[in-house]
């Protein structure tokens, strides 16, 4: 049986407007003798990508419009948050419990268009990456050029999902590794030949990679090493659902 490994990638410092997310990793790997293999995937927290690239916007400079407001006022929220998950979605899917589901510009369906207020700046928010599968590409390239290795990038985020209270990580960004394996025309051990059985390998590399990293520690990035995958570049983007076949929407 394959092993599975998870190497939380300690010692990246803060990250701010700008950093080279790439060099940082490859500093901490080397500061700490961690040697990549062929078909390692490196996994990274959606919020330092956002942070390196400009995606905190400070609330005092947010202007509510009278739908902000409105909406605020009916969920509890701040209106100056809500603005900003206005202009970050494409659509507001549904409204309650203090909870505002949205579209992202980026085509996920999410709470609060993503928008998070935790591990930033008092008085800042952090938004989505504008093109997570984009991101990801060019980490991986910069890696891979460096490492010498055959690497792929996952960009993760934290999501709900729905009929299940809780949380977990998902991919919102991805290169060199195919997001879906297809197990559709094969049979198993019974006979029963599998229709639809399309496991998201991305989201469970995500999934292992908090196991390990963890939510509180401020550990970044993590090295996801053994796990069979596909090569592919169609990114996260592919996982999202045509919409003539979305029975939620």
């Amino acid at each position: 049986m394959p092993k599975i490994e998870v190497f939380p990638l300690v010692g990246i410092p803060e990250v701010r407007k700008g950093s080279d997310l790439a060099r940082m990793i490859l500093d901490a790997a080397s500061t700490h003798s961690f040697a990549f293999k062929n078909r390692d995937i490196v996994v990274v927290k959606q919020k330092v990508v956002s942070k390196a690239e400009g995606r905190l916007v400070r609330l005092a400079s947010v202007a509510p419009t009278r739908r902000a407001l409105a909406l605020a006022a009916k969920e509890g929220k701040d209106p100056k948050v809500v603005e900003l998950i206005l202009r970050e979605s494409v659509r507001v899917v549904r409204t309650g419990h203090g909870v505002i589901i949205t579209e992202t510009r980026q085509g996920f369906v999410c709470a609060n268009s993503g928008i998070d207020q935790s591990n930033v700046p008092k008085g800042y928010v952090a938004l989505l990456p504008l093109s997570p599968d984009a991101t990801a590409k060019r980490l991986r390239a910069r890696l891979q050029a460096s490492t010498r290795r055959r690497l792929a990038v996952v960009i993760t985020d934290t999501f709900g999902r729905p009929w299940r209270n809780g949380q977990t990580d998902v991919a919102i960004g991805s290169s060199g590794i195919a997001p879906l394996v297809s197990y559709a025309g094969r049979r198993d051990r019974f006979g029963y030949r599998l229709k639809v059985t399309e496991p998201a390998v991305v989201d469970e590399v995500a999934g292992a990679a908090e196991l390990a990293a963890g939510k509180l520690d401020q550990i970044p990035v993590a090295v996801v090493r053994g796990v069979r995958y596909d090569d592919g570049d169609d990114g996260v983007a592919s996982l999202i659902m045509d919409p003539e076949r979305d029975l939620f929407r």
